[in-house]
Parts: structure tokens; sequence; C-alpha cells
């Protein structure tokens, strides 16, 4: 029996047992072919892999990252340089009796100051904003419709503007506060409590109303249908939104200066622009280093919230996961 041999100038010739010419017997013409193509095309068509957008991505990481870290590795350096390497060393945190984190009275204060910033905003701007939302998703008509347009552009409004009003009202016009940790507090809270509504109100969307209507034909009050069906839904809403909320403030500079009465209420961020521009030692890399890791661990323990909270939840129900709240 005669072998059959194909010569073409778009395929392979054929050999013995129908395999190309050159190739390990049994392999088809057909999968050479495409293995081929697909070789020769790797960096073509619609589908080839983004390495453009890969290495701009790569780039800005570096780019944003990279100062951070050498800040927070000169935290660590024994020497008074924040430049030169020598050495590691506790000393900037604990070791140095007069100036580390630990004894420097200032740098302490701040630190203490800002933390309780932190939580004394996340304690009064979230559950303001939770009922905020919920008033908002009940209430129909044009107040609640204002009220709303008033919660987005707050995302829009410039801080310092928001802060010019803030001291102009507490200095010239009779409230029952001045400047100082409650001003600072009251301020912080009309600036955030933007998220926790936002926040909510994206996740009231997802949940429906059916769940509470379900509890309310099943023999439950309003309140009883709130505080056992639709709170417990919320949780990963909120757990988002104080964790956004925290870690916004601990880092906040316009409105806590501007509210800000004497070094006792000065923050790490003011520390820190105060003190920038003089000599500083590599205390100031630890308060900061510090502040980082407040800020790391608010995030950590969000997203392990989340994650309990919406355990046993379906991938559809319009959060995807923790970051995009």
């Amino acid at each position: 029996m005669s072998t059959p041999v194909t010569t073409s100038a778009r395929g392979p010739v054929r050999g013995p047992a129908g395999s190309a010419e050159g190739s390990p017997a049994g392999t088809p013409v057909g999968t050479l072919t495409s293995y081929r193509a697909a070789w020769t095309n790797r960096g073509r068509g619609p589908w080839r892999p983004p390495y453009v957008l890969a290495a701009i991505t790569v780039i800005y990481l570096l780019w944003s990252l990279l100062p951070v870290l050498i800040a927070v590795l000169f935290s660590f350096n024994s020497g008074r340089s924040r430049s030169v390497w020598q050495g590691f060393s506790m000393r900037w945190y604990t070791g140095d009796p007069n100036l580390s984190v630990l004894h420097d009275a200032g740098l302490r204060t701040a630190l203490g100051h800002t933390l309780l910033l932190g939580v004394l905003t996340t304690l009064v701007a979230v559950p303001l904003g939770v009922a905020f939302a919920l008033g908002l998703d009940r209430w129909h008509g044009r107040l609640p419709t204002t009220a709303n347009v008033a919660v987005v552009l707050s995302f829009v409004i410039p801080e310092i503007v928001l802060a010019a009003g803030l001291l102009f009202m507490i200095t010239q016009l009779q409230v029952p506060f001045q400047l100082g940790t409650t001003a600072q507090v009251v301020g912080l809270v009309t600036f955030q409590i933007s998220y926790p509504v936002v926040i909510v109100r994206a996740r009231l969307l997802t949940i429906g109303k059916h769940y509470e209507e379900a509890a309310r034909d099943l023999g439950a009050s309003p309140l009883q249908a709130l505080r056992r069906v639709l709170l417990p839904m919320l949780k990963p809403a909120v757990f988002a939104s104080a964790v956004l909320v925290f870690a916004d403030v601990i880092d906040n500079f316009v409105l806590v200066r501007y509210l800000s009465a004497s070094s006792q209420t000065e923050t790490t961020s003011m520390k820190i622009y105060n003190t920038a521009r003089a000599a500083p030692t590599p205390a100031l890399n630890a308060l900061a280093s510090l502040m980082l890791l407040a800020s790391l661990a608010a995030v950590l323990i969000g997203w392990l919230a989340y994650r309990r909270f919406t355990r046993g939840e379906k991938e559809t129900t319009g959060i995807a996961d923790f970051a995009q709240l």
C-alpha cells in the first residue's frame, strides 16, 4: 500500500501514518499547527497577556510602597541618621531613654490622642451613619433626597473649606464647646459620616426588602424585624465602614489642625508635619510606622469580621469582597 504524500504551501508534508514530517510519530498535524500558530501569535490578538498594564501596575506599586518601606526600615536604624543605615535597633521605639516614642512625652501624647480621636469618631460616626442610611432608605420625598445629595457632596467638598467653616462657627458663634478634642471629634464625625451612609445604603439595596417583609408576615414588629433580621445582615457593611472611618481619621491633618487647641490635642500627622523640616530623629519614622501598623491592624480585623459575617453567602450578593466595600 502506498503512503500518501501531500505538499502544500499552507500545511506540512505528510509522512508515514499521517504524521508531520520531522515530528514524533502519531502526533496529529492539526495539533502541531495550532501549537505553532499559538506560539507565533502569543503576543498578538485581544486575548494576549496585558504586559503594558502589568508593567504600569508594578511601577505604580513600587513608586507608592517603596518610600513607605524605606521609612519603616529606617525607624529601626541604630543611629540618628534617616538616610544612612547604621545597624538594626529598637532604639527609637523603646530603647532611647529620652527620644524614643515610648519615652518622648510629645510623641507619646500625639500617638495616644490620634488613637483616641479614631476610636471616638468611629463610635459616633458609624451608628449615626447606619441610622441615617436606614432613614434615607425608608423615607421618600424632597427632604430625604436633599439629604442624600448632601451626603454625596461631602465626598467632593474640599476638606479645608469644611475645616475653615467649623473654625469660624466655633470661634465666632455661641456653641457649647470650644476648640480641642470635642471640636475635633465633631468635625471628624461631620466629615466621616458619609462613609457609613453610602456603604450601608449599598448593602441595603443588595439585601432588598423581602427578608424584613417575611419577618413582619411571621408576626415580628417593625423594631424586631430591624433588630433581629436586618441589622445582623448589615454587619459586614457596618464593619467595613468602621474600618474606613478609623483608617481615615488617624491620618487626618487638615481638620484636626484647624480645630486643635494646644499641644495636648496634637495628632501624629501634625507632629510629623511640625518636626519633619527640622532635624528629626528616626523616632519620627517609628511614630509613622506605628500609625501604619494601626491602619493595617484595623483593615485586618475588618476583613476577618467581614469573612465571618458573610460566611455562607452567595458570591452574587452584590458585595464581592471586603476591599470593594
